[in-house]
């Protein structure tokens, strides 16, 4: 079994569902005891939300690379970012490391494809949705990406940030998220992808007819997969 490097802590309450989920998934596979190999370098957030808010990248980069780097040093087999936004500095990271990066994007649009949808909504920080680094993975494999209205990136970044990060579930905030995904379904998006890692503990699939995509699970499967291969 592969060793899988996490680097987490963006926000722990997602690290936590990347964990379980990989055990999870590993225990089904192999049965009896068994549990993942993992390493886990999870940083302080509130030093990373910062940097993003004013547009330091290449400092935030250097940062994730240089944990990186350290979770290679010690041995894991694969990196993996456990948070969508920060993929912007993926290269960044990929740069250092010899290993390979499992990318969040591309692992998704791989599920995306196998469901042969063609035009999807995209939901997570204003950063992911806004921004091209995480929409280009989409796009160049020939899948239509759709976002909110700018008021609705405003307020799905919000809760993000100011709830979902700090472990708050609020009934409100999941009935708009609801709204805006049935709004974008209306307007010819197949399914939505829940692109922030922390998504998944606010909608889940019984909350919509649409279908989601959620890239913690996604992510965590694959990573729980790539450990098993040959």
């Amino acid at each position: 079994m592969k060793i899988i490097g996490l680097l987490g802590g963006m926000s722990w309450e997602s690290t936590v569902s990347y964990y379980e989920a990989i055990n999870q998934i590993i225990s089904k596979k192999l049965g009896g005891l068994h549990s993942a190999k993992c390493l886990i370098s999870s940083v302080d957030f509130a030093e990373i939300e910062h940097l993003q808010a004013i547009g330091d990248w290449q400092k935030s980069g250097n940062l994730l690379a240089r944990e990186a780097k350290r979770l290679e040093n010690a041995g894991a087999d694969c990196i993996v970012i456990c948070t969508n936004t920060m993929h912007k500095v993926a290269p960044m990271i990929e740069q250092v490391i010899s290993i390979p990066l499992l990318h969040i994007a591309e692992e998704t649009r791989k599920v995306i494809e196998r469901d042969k949808i063609s035009k999807i909504a995209l939901l997570g920080t204003k950063y992911t949705m806004t921004q091209d680094f995480y929409k280009e993975k989409l796009i160049e494999h020939g899948i239509e990406v759709m976002i909110p209205t700018k008021d609705d990136v405003e307020f799905v970044n919000q809760v993000i940030y100011e709830e979902l990060c700090l472990g708050k579930i609020r009934k409100e905030s999941k009935e708009r998220y609801v709204t805006i995904i049935d709004q974008l379904a209306e307007q010819g998006a197949q399914g939505v992808i829940l692109g922030c890692t922390e998504i998944g503990l606010l909608i889940k699939q019984e909350d919509t007819k649409v279908k989601l995509f959620d890239t913690t699970k996604i992510h965590a499967e694959s990573a729980a997969l790539y450990s098993l291969a040959d």
